[in-house]
């Protein structure tokens, strides 16, 4: 049996265990001059992962922040809107479908 190290998540990615706001401060700790191992080790976050998140938020404000959480929610909330209308057409045409049957059978 192995037991997790110390820099393993038990399974949760590390962008899991900090908001997008604590990603951005660390990012900006290395920008402010701090060395990114030492950044690292700082947080208990990968070399992989500073880099993953500087090139997914590098540069980001808290504006931009806000506007990419508001975006994610606008996307969310379009997804939810397509699968309910997908779900009532599907179920229109079943119901079409089956009238059309009955009407011809009769």
């Amino acid at each position: 049996m192995r037991l997790p190290g110390k820099f393993e998540t038990g399974g949760h990615n590390e962008e899991d265990l900090f908001t997008k706001t604590q990603i951005v401060s660390i990012l900006g700790e290395a920008d402010a001059g701090l060395p990114v191992t030492e950044v690292c080790r700082k947080h208990g976050i990968s070399g992989n992962t500073f880099y993953n998140w500087k090139k997914k938020y590098g540069g980001m404000g808290v504006s931009d922040l806000r506007k990419l959480k508001e975006l994610e929610l606008e996307n969310r909330r379009l997804k939810k809107m397509f699968a309910d209308l997908s779900l009532e057409n599907d179920a229109l045409k079943e119901l079409i479908s089956k009238s059309s049957d009955a009407t011809g059978a009769t």
